[in-house]
């Protein structure tokens, strides 16, 4: 029961301004539809494709031998790697950790392989805002140009457990 009841039928006549709100609404909708698909083949602004499928295991070895390779020092008990531009970057996520630490240069582009060991995790650095989804048994392979010298973390947003919040790693861009 209204408190108040209205003074006409409300759903017709329209108002001027219940007019210009369509007129706008169906306007911005329009626009939007037009801008998105623009915007995706000329915005740059896709993610990668670049997918493989890969064992939780063979990922490991990759990550591994990275490590033996590039290994500079420790972090907390963390190997600390400054890859080859050249070669690839493999970056491991396990409940509830991101492996290892990776030091990159600024400028210079690499190719980050990201892949899960047990289950579903977000791949987000912060305080960039990139957001990407690592699964088990894919290696998604990201193209990525540090342009900005600093510590970033590596953050963990989509929930993987009791754990999920203590998921944080490191990137250095020097």
């Amino acid at each position: 029961m209204a408190i108040k009841e209205p003074e006409r039928i409300w759903w017709k006549p329209y108002t001027r301004d219940e007019k210009i709100w369509v007129a706008v609404s169906l306007l911005w909708m329009f626009t939007s539809f037009v801008f998105m698909p623009v915007y995706h083949f000329a915005g740059s602004q896709n993610p990668p494709y670049e997918t493989y499928r890969v064992s939780p295991e063979e990922f490991d070895k990759l990550v591994e031998a990275m490590i033996e390779k590039y290994k500079v020092g420790e972090e907390n008990g963390m190997p600390v790697v400054h890859p080859d531009p050249d070669e690839p970057v493999f970056i491991r996520a396990s409940m509830w950790q991101w492996y290892p630490v990776v030091e990159l240069e600024k400028g210079k582009t690499y190719k980050i392989h990201l892949s899960s060991m047990d289950i579903q995790h977000g791949f987000s650095i912060l305080p960039i805002n990139m957001n990407f989804m690592v699964l088990p048994n894919y290696d998604y392979v990201l193209t990525l140009t540090p342009t900005t010298e600093g510590e970033y973390y590596i953050v963990c947003n989509e929930f993987c457990g009791m754990g999920h919040h203590m998921m944080v790693g490191k990137l250095y861009v020097k």
